[in-house]
């Protein structure tokens, strides 16, 4: 998709971040940037201009003053860059990433705006259905030790961790050689409880990241002391089923129902705790199976449960 991208609106440089889709913190990100990456994620997140959790969703916008921003004061501006492009990938059931093009030299120009702006619903749609087919395979045969833990500094800097995390950073970003694995969904959370702090934005330091075939993991991050701790365990099945709500484009009603079954209630007791007739229950858990593509109760849930 970047190729494509780049055919028709050339830039230097791009990070484009997955997230996850009820806290919009990063999750996944795809990068290719000269800067640092510690230090780009943190200023990323204390930005105020063009934060893509403040964007209109689905339009592309450039920075008409960079200097406005904090992230091309204290990073971008060093490595020449004179204009950023910037999407945010959202829809009604959440937001599953965003995209921000460097250019070093010149402007994006508003027909190079708005042919971001046309492809941002298709690539939304597109990151959403990604998030949907994680759920499709069931197995889980990794470890259930946890959780693991990665303590970093103010500036992003990895003061320590536990045995295990080297082996979980692996399977977020597997790295192309032997270099130690990028930190980098840990990065993403720790920079959110900063921006938290900070006063630039109210969405929990969490994020919610497929590991594995049929796992996974939340991440969160606290204060330890002047540090940040983060810790990676398993998701709870709430955690998961609130992903797969959004992730198969639920409605708040089935997204409720679900929950109901999810906690092993028959159809006559979900009636009963919706104020609802058997008859309607029915037909919302038959939509949910088309929604999901499921044919049975025992199926869905274990898609949700892990």
């Amino acid at each position: 998709m970047l190729a494509e991208l780049r055919r028709s609106v050339p830039f230097d440089a791009y990070a484009w971040v997955m997230t996850d889709p009820e806290t919009a913190v990063g999750t996944s990100p795809l990068a290719e940037a000269p800067a640092p990456l510690p230090a780009l994620i943190k200023a990323k997140y204390l930005t105020k201009a063009n934060r893509w959790t403040a964007l209109p969703a689905r339009r592309a916008h450039n920075l008409p003053d960079p200097g406005e921003s904090l992230v091309w004061r204290e990073v971008q501006r060093t490595h020449g860059v004179t204009d950023i492009a910037s999407v945010r990938h959202a829809d009604r059931y959440g937001c599953w990433g965003f995209l921000d093009l460097w250019r070093t030299g010149g402007q994006f120009s508003a027909a190079e705006l708005d042919f971001l702006t046309a492809v941002a619903t298709p690539m939304t749609t597109m990151l959403r259905g990604l998030q949907a087919r994680a759920f499709d395979r069931t197995t889980d045969t990794a470890d259930t030790a946890g959780p693991v833990v990665l303590v970093l500094s103010p500036d992003l800097e990895v003061r320590a961790q536990t045995a295990t995390t080297d082996a979980y950073l692996r399977s977020l970003i597997p790295p192309t050689d032997e270099r130690p694995p990028v930190p980098a969904a840990a990065y993403n959370v720790a920079a959110q409880l900063l921006a938290v702090e900070a006063g630039v934005d109210d969405h929990a330091s969490l994020a919610r990241v497929h590991l594995a075939p049929g796992r996974w993991v939340t991440l969160r991050a606290e204060r330890l002391a002047g540090d940040i701790a983060v810790t990676m365990e398993r998701s709870t099945p709430a955690e998961r089923l609130a992903v797969f709500r959004r992730a198969m484009g639920l409605s708040a009603r089935e997204g409720e129902l679900l929950s109901h079954l999810a906690d092993g209630h028959a159809t006559a007791d979900v009636a009963r705790l919706m104020v609802l007739s058997e008859h309607t229950v029915q037909d919302h858990i038959k939509a949910i199976f088309t929604k999901t593509a499921s044919h049975s109760r025992a199926a869905l849930l274990s898609r949700i449960n892990g």
